[in-house]
């Protein structure tokens, strides 16, 4: 990744030199893991993120999925295993870092503004009480657009990350079940995502934030860009 992008890092006083947290980014191509873990390495945080169980079974990835102390998650059936709450509480308690991204996939935007947003980030910190970090990056997009399949090796891009002061979620303390709660804690952080954002970019985001439902798409999956 240094080969391909030099990183510009800001609001890196931002980020707990330890214990556990939540990292929120926002995410609109399939690098964006890699690039965010580069990012966190930079800076001394090894970051931990939930991976598909069935990942840890492909020679090699699973090497180093396990390797690097990722945690699989079933996204089926019952159990511990397949709650992604309660392996994110086993990371918490190591006093680790957590990359959630609060989209749960990639955004739907058609100009990559950060979509509404999925509970799991604000849940999980709330549920483990630990901070949640906003963050925002912005020109990973040149290394490797949205459902791209090759990585762009030259020229050399440059890929900018800003992370955020922490969410205040003290207000949804003790709310975890309340779905209406969730729903506005989670608005507030992509806010804080969406701002910035608009900081890396220079650009005002979209007054409304991208509702997939709204669109008819699905919140999953390749679509016609």
């Amino acid at each position: 990744m240094s080969a391909i992008a030099k990183f510009k890092l800001t609001g890196v006083e931002n980020v707990p030199g330890s214990g556990a947290f939540v990292l929120a980014p926002n995410h609109y191509s399939e690098i964006d893991p890699l690039v965010i873990g580069v990012a966190m390495w930079k800076i001394g945080r090894m970051p931990r993120y939930l991976a598909k169980a069935s990942l840890f079974e492909v020679p090699v990835v699973g090497a180093l999925l396990r390797a690097s102390g990722q945690v699989p998650v079933e996204r089926a059936g019952s159990g511990k295993r397949s709650n992604p709450l309660a392996a994110a509480k086993q990371i918490a308690d190591q006093g680790l870092a957590v990359v959630i991204y609060p989209e749960g996939s990639l955004t739907r935007d058609p100009d990559l503004w950060p979509m509404r947003g999925k509970t799991g980030a604000v849940r999980t910190a709330l549920e483990q009480g630990i901070p949640v970090i906003p963050a925002a990056h912005w020109g990973t997009q040149l290394v490797m657009p949205r459902y791209a399949k090759k990585i762009s090796v030259f020229p050399r891009k440059t890929i900018h990350v800003r992370f955020g002061e922490p969410v205040d979620l003290s207000a949804y303390a003790g709310r975890v079940h309340d779905s209406v709660a969730m729903a506005e804690a989670t608005d507030i952080l992509m806010t804080a995502i969406t701002e910035l954002f608009e900081q890396l970019r220079g650009e005002k985001a979209p007054a409304e934030r991208w509702d997939p439902a709204k669109h008819n798409q699905k919140d999953t999956g390749r679509f016609e860009q």
